[in-house]
């Protein structure tokens, strides 16, 4: 797959008249090589190809979610958590803030001071000035003077164990409209189902389902989520979970859209103590909020 000669250019956009069927209309061709996502000559391997695609799909979930913002506002903020090398940041700004000429804003949050600084000197190559990266853990972010009091979007993609959960806690100190959520590694719960085996096995047949250590695994990523989605819901917010499709060569495929209505806490909440309760999760209460949300 080569580029026409325009396409090169610094600068250059793809268009409906280049051969280059994989990669959206409108993409600057030279962010792309300098992700390395193409090659100097406008090729890609198949290590690129899932990672653009990846992306693109993802796209798909949250351009719906800026035009709903913008809607009702003059401007968007977005955050990414765990930023990594801004693939995400970069191609929507690319694809959707680069047009607004206004003052909307996408923040990348990473640890890493090495791609924060590769981030920053993307931005000024490119143009992006409503850009900003910051080194900082997502705990970390949620005390920043350096960002907003509050912020539209939030996502959180492959944040491994309680990043996630650090990532909802900035949503919600932020009064975030909506959140983007791709878990990961979620390896807390299964530890705390593991210390406390012994005691609930006494209590319920229904430890069965933890008893082995593959099974513990697995059912602590999958009540982890379960978990989550009812804080959420327990902090007024409509929840919608999915498969990412798309996503073909990762295990960690599942997402998380949370969008504010302020919709009733009571049952959520009831629920989600419930739940810890039930599975001898207690000492998780602080995690998951559940002592704030039963005094609302």
């Amino acid at each position: 797959m080569k580029p026409s000669k325009q396409a090169t250019k610094i600068g250059a956009t793809v268009t409906g008249a280049d051969n280059m069927p994989e990669i959206r209309e409108g993409q600057t061709v030279a962010l792309l090589q300098e992700l390395h996502i193409l090659t100097r000559d406008g090729k890609m391997n198949q290590d690129s190809r899932r990672k653009l695609k990846q992306v693109y799909h993802l796209y798909q979930f949250i351009e719906p979610l800026l035009k709903e913002v913008l809607a009702g506002k003059d401007s968007v903020s977005l955050v990414d958590h765990g930023a990594g090398k801004s693939y995400l940041g970069f191609i929507i700004y690319d694809l959707f803030f680069k047009a607004l000429g206004d003052n909307s804003h996408i923040y990348g949050i990473e640890t890493r001071e090495e791609l924060v600084a590769r981030s920053q000197e993307l931005a000024k190559q490119f143009n992006f000035p409503g850009m900003s990266f910051l080194p900082l853990s997502v705990a970390e972010s949620t005390e920043s003077k350096l960002l907003p009091e509050q912020i539209d979007v939030v996502t959180a993609l492959h944040a491994c164990n309680t990043a996630t959960d650090d990532a909802i806690h900035f949503a919600l100190k932020k009064k975030a409209k909506y959140m983007v959520l791709v878990p990961c590694c979620q390896a807390e719960v299964a530890s705390v189902l593991k210390k406390n085996k012994g005691k609930s096995l006494a209590k319920s047949a229904l430890t069965e389902i933890w008893r082995h250590p593959i099974h513990t695994r697995e059912f602590g990523s999958q009540i982890t989520n379960v978990l989550r989605c009812l804080q959420l819901e327990a902090h007024g917010y409509h929840v919608n979970v999915t498969e990412l499709v798309g996503w073909e060569h990762s295990m960690k495929n599942e997402l998380i859209i949370a969008t504010y209505k302020n919709l009733p806490r009571q049952r959520p909440s009831e629920r989600l103590q419930e739940v810890l309760e039930t599975l001898g999760l207690e000492e998780m209460g602080n995690r998951f909020f559940t002592e704030q949300v039963a005094r609302q």
